[in-house]
């Protein structure tokens, strides 16, 4: 039977970003199984409304190309408050919506969002140039980063930040869609993972934990 990773804001699903149940919850865990730390398993700290992963082993490391064609590490964002998701540029749904709420989390964090760096990783490399990701970028923001991987690159990022996708066919080789997790990972200005948070989230809700993150003192 096949259930949805994610719903909006309002409970609808979303119709492209489909898995089953049993991937979703292998995809984002019920407890503190293989390193990834739901709320209520870290240590005691801010309290946050998206879900606190911190001390999570995923997605420890980045290196991929940017549109720009420059190679891109956790370490070039240092100082900035990083938001990570995944998607391609011909999702229909899902992915623009999320861009959209990126740009509003930015808008409402006022000044602060020159510290805020959006990074989009395409699932879809064989499609999404460089060109492409660049423009579809700037549609959103000028400052988000796309992030294009190989398709080795793409394997190992997938089991890095261990995520669902998978291509659906279409009515020909080149309009096939890709079913994919739809939620956005969060690191804070020290390059640590501390959030993970799900695809519906307000931006309000979004733009308040990363006030809060932003708030931190480094230690």
């Amino acid at each position: 039977m096949t259930n949805l990773v994610s719903t909006t804001a309002t409970g609808e699903p979303d119709t492209l970003c489909r898995v089953t149940r049993r991937q979703a919850f292998m995809a984002l865990g019920s407890a503190c199984i293989g390193g990834f730390a739901l709320q209520g398993c870290s240590p005691a700290g801010p309290k946050f409304t998206s879900t606190d992963i911190t001390g999570s082993t995923i997605g420890k490391s980045l290196h991929l190309t940017d549109h720009n064609g420059q190679t891109r590490t956790l370490a070039d964002f240092t100082g900035k408050t990083v938001v990570v998701f995944f998607g391609y540029t011909q999702c229909p749904d899902v992915c623009p919506t999320s861009m959209s709420t990126m740009a509003d989390v930015k808008r409402l964090l006022g000044a602060d969002g020159d510290r805020l760096q959006v990074v989009f990783i395409t699932l879809d490399p064989e499609r999404d140039t460089t060109a492409l990701l660049k423009s579809y970028m700037q549609s959103f923001d000028a400052s988000f980063l796309a992030l294009r991987p190989t398709e080795t690159e793409l394997k190992g990022v997938v089991t890095d930040f261990k995520i669902y996708f998978k291509q659906v066919p279409g009515n020909t080789p080149s309009t096939y869609t890709v079913d994919h997790s739809a939620g956005k990972f969060v690191y804070d200005a020290q390059g640590r993972i501390r959030l993970f948070s799900a695809y519906g989230t307000a931006p309000a809700v979004i733009a308040a934990d990363i006030k809060t993150l932003m708030g931190e003192r480094s230690s």
